[in-house]
């Protein structure tokens, strides 16, 4: 995942000159450390499956990762 980090952050760039409501969304491999690595690159919405439905506590996966 972390190649992918560039192309968020060029994907935000595009939108700020061009659609600054866009969402940017990242699905596959979120988790705590990757939602924020993710989101100081300009990604707004995520998909994390396996990070929540893995666990035993999905409150508690959900809120670590906000």
């Amino acid at each position: 995942m972390p190649d992918q980090v560039e192309k968020i952050r060029e994907v935000k760039t595009w939108a700020l000159k061009k659609n600054p409501k866009l969402h940017i969304e990242v699905d596959g491999g979120i988790n705590h450390d990757t939602a924020a690595i993710c989101r100081s690159a300009g990604a707004n919405t995520f998909v994390a499956g396996s990070a929540v439905f893995r666990t035993s506590d999905y409150k508690k996966a959900i809120t670590a990762l906000r």
